[in-house]
């Protein structure tokens, strides 16, 4: 058991590689700044370093998911419980990948909590607004809202041109690398919290492991969502993706240091359709599938480790 429940942290890490390592760096290659392969490998190098910072800075989101006030403590220590959770997020986070959805790891890891604990017939549903969906709710619309107004105020600075230059260039490379980062930062330690319910890996090994698992997906499989983040949210100019890349960094930065479970997707999708709205050029068409994604993948997620977790009781 303890095996198949680290294989299934593996899983969830490497999906959200593949789905969620390019988003920090989605601007480089959406804007012509750098290619495919350079823009993959600087996501891969400063998500991991997130990952080791986590494991200093973010003590907070490792509590937040372990369940620990969502459901009881007897029931986080129950291997089959785990499992289920691990299980039910790895498999939603491959199809959404799969698909070419950029959805969240927040999202998958939540609802796969909840969708196992209601089957278990205990969840504490103020914890579960609190602590949980208000973040994720609230994240995408402070995105939308920082995203136009970073770029409200560099654009007359010219600190955001539509053409590349030196200098924007490297501002532009530098606040991917701080998204990708703030992502590693904010997402490690939630799937690092399932390994540390099992007990035989504390906390840093259990990041390492999981940092080791989302660059590996990152590498190999980021190829759909990466087109759909680069080119099918809105056109970018390397202006635009510089302060897109900003306003995400600041944002979710700062919600992992408070421990605030915010989604890195939702904030970087959200600050993109921010300043696509500003500029008029937002691709709905793809923007609302993107957001349909958004509200199925949470229930999604439940329902499969709800349907793992009552299957599993049937033989343990």
């Amino acid at each position: 058991m303890l095996f198949l429940i680290t294989l299934a942290v593996i899983v969830v890490a490497y999906a959200n590689g593949a789905n969620a390592n390019f988003k920090g760096v989605a601007s480089l290659f959406g804007s012509g700044t750098t290619s495919y392969r350079t823009a993959v490998h600087w996501a891969t190098i400063t998500t991991f370093a997130g990952c080791v910072a986590a494991m200093y800075w973010t003590g907070g989101l490792l509590k937040t998911f372990t369940g620990k006030g969502l459901v009881p403590e007897a029931l986080i220590a129950q291997p089959l419980f785990l499992l289920a959770v691990a299980a039910g997020a790895g498999v939603s986070g491959f199809l959404a990948t799969w698909l070419g959805f950029p959805v969240s790891t927040t999202h998958l890891l939540t609802g796969a909590l909840l969708g196992a604990g209601w089957i278990a017939g205990d969840v504490n549903v103020v914890t579960l607004w609190e602590s949980f969906l208000k973040p994720l709710l609230i994240s995408p619309l402070l995105a939308l809202a920082g995203g136009m107004l970073v770029y409200g105020i560099l654009k007359p600075l010219r600190l955001a041109p539509d053409h590349r230059t030196r200098t924007l260039d490297a501002l532009h490379i530098l606040s991917a690398g701080a998204v990708s980062f703030a992502r590693g930062l904010n997402d490690t330690p939630k799937m690092a919290a399932l390994l540390l319910g099992v007990g035989w890996l504390n906390g840093s090994a259990g990041m390492i492991l999981v940092a080791v698992a989302m660059a590996a997906g990152g590498l190999i499989s980021a190829g759909r969502v990466a087109d759909t983040l680069a080119h099918k949210i809105t056109d970018m100019n390397p202006g635009q993706g510089f302060a897109a890349n900003l306003a995400t960094a600041l944002l979710v930065t700062t919600a992992s240091i408070s421990g605030l479970p915010v989604s890195t997707t939702h904030v970087s999708v959200g600050a993109l359709l921010g300043i696509g709205i500003i500029t008029r050029q937002a691709k709905w068409r793809t923007v609302i599938p993107v957001l349909a994604a958004w509200v199925i993948t949470l229930p999604c997620a439940a329902l499969m480790a709800g349907l793992l977790f009552a299957i599993g009781r049937l033989f343990v």
